[in-house]
């Protein structure tokens, strides 16, 4: 079998990028394809002997400041469909944006792996935040609107060339079938198992992971826990993370970009998680139960799928100070037992993940050789 994997354009390290590096080392002699790829990413695949194919937007400027605007001008569609994948019997795509958008021949089938229809075009608003107090951006953004129009289209007739699309939970899925509708299967992301030897305590302060951006509605756990006088510390970086600082408290404490080992033990040291953002899915509710620590959580989206209700974690059901504030005063961490936290963590391990893919990729071939 002749294998190709396409992703989104590798500029940075999360969830789906494991997702990458797990398929990729299941299926070493598949090609990685990508709109382009910062250093790192072309040294790792270097470093694994997996070639890596990028396009001509591996030679543009300012990539990581410009990187939506190339989007939203429509330049990813013409990367990715200008890949020649013509030597393949399947193609699988990890998309959250445009790497489904990929041109086959007829007998190549093309299974998508979707984390989501992509939000800069469905679920725009704040999308752009991060450029709206820009003069140039607001000269721009009538023509953007265009362009975005133009997008959605493209996207549609993208999603219909696809053969087979797999879901990463629910969430994703009603997304499949509201914009494109298209049926699909569900194959859950995995979470890392956390390090051997990792020493489990509760220092007494609740966490925060998740990238520093108005729409993970991070200032109402600060709020919420500048009121109660209540430990928080946040890892992550992003465009709002001078704000946030500006109206936390005493008890907030900034972490920024952590490594992995430093992350593994703020969860380990940690009474609690806390998620406010709505998520398609959501690894990091699962890192925090994999360490069987519990999760205090938005109640929607991917966290009624990661995170099981006075069992591994509690919901808060608005998005708002109060809401959180009173999950918080509610919450008694000595109520959530460790071992039923690690038990619903571990149906999500990396061997179920790639077993699912695994059989799809093999039923999906075998049609191929049908003909």
């Amino acid at each position: 079998m002749k294998l190709a994997i396409i992703f989104d354009d590798l500029s940075q390290h999360g969830g789906a990028e494991n997702l990458l590096i797990a398929l990729s080392s299941q299926y070493p002699d598949a090609p990685v394809y990508a709109a382009f790829a910062t250093p790192y990413w072309m040294s790792y695949f270097k470093s694994q002997n997996i070639k890596l194919v990028t396009s001509f937007m591996q030679r543009l400027p300012f990539k990581d400041k410009l990187n939506k605007i190339y989007a939203a001008l429509m330049l990813h569609t013409l990367a990715y469909e200008s890949f020649d994948l013509t030597d393949y019997d399947v193609v699988v795509s990890i998309s959250a944006r445009f790497a489904h958008g990929v041109i086959t021949k007829p007998s190549t089938k093309h299974i998508c792996y979707m984390n989501t229809p992509g939000r800069m075009l469905w679920e725009g608003h704040g999308y752009f935040v991060s450029y709206q107090n820009y003069k140039w951006f607001k000269r721009l953004k009538p023509y953007l609107d265009i362009f975005l129009s133009r997008l959605r289209l493209w996207d549609y007739t993208a999603a219909h060339r696809v053969d087979y699309f797999v879901a990463n939970s629910k969430t994703p899925q009603n997304r499949i079938h509201k914009y494109y509708n298209r049926n699909s299967i569900i194959v859950y992301p995995f979470v890392e198992a956390p390090p051997e030897g990792l020493k489990i305590r509760d220092n007494k302060y609740l966490l925060l992971i998740s990238r520093l951006e108005p729409w993970k509605r991070i200032e109402i756990a600060i709020k919420a826990c500048n009121r109660l006088n209540v430990p928080l510390k946040i890892i992550g970086v992003g465009t709002h993370s001078e704000y946030l600082k500006s109206i936390s408290g005493s008890t907030i404490e900034f972490l920024g970009r952590v490594t992995d080992p430093e992350k593994w033990e703020a969860l380990a040291n940690c009474s609690a998680l806390i998620q406010t953002q709505y998520e398609d899915f959501g690894i990091v509710p699962l890192e925090a139960q994999a360490v069987g620590k519990p999760v205090i959580a938005y109640g929607y989206g991917g966290s009624l799928e990661t995170v099981r209700n006075d069992h591994t974690g509690k919901y808060f059901g608005e998005q708002t100070i109060e809401s959180v504030l009173l999950a918080i005063k509610n919450f008694e961490p000595r109520y959530y037992v460790p071992s039923a936290c690690k038990a619903h963590a571990s149906k999500f391990s990396k061997r179920e993940f790639l077993k699912n893919m695994n059989q799809v990729i093999n039923r999906v071939y075998l049609e191929t050789q049908a003909y």
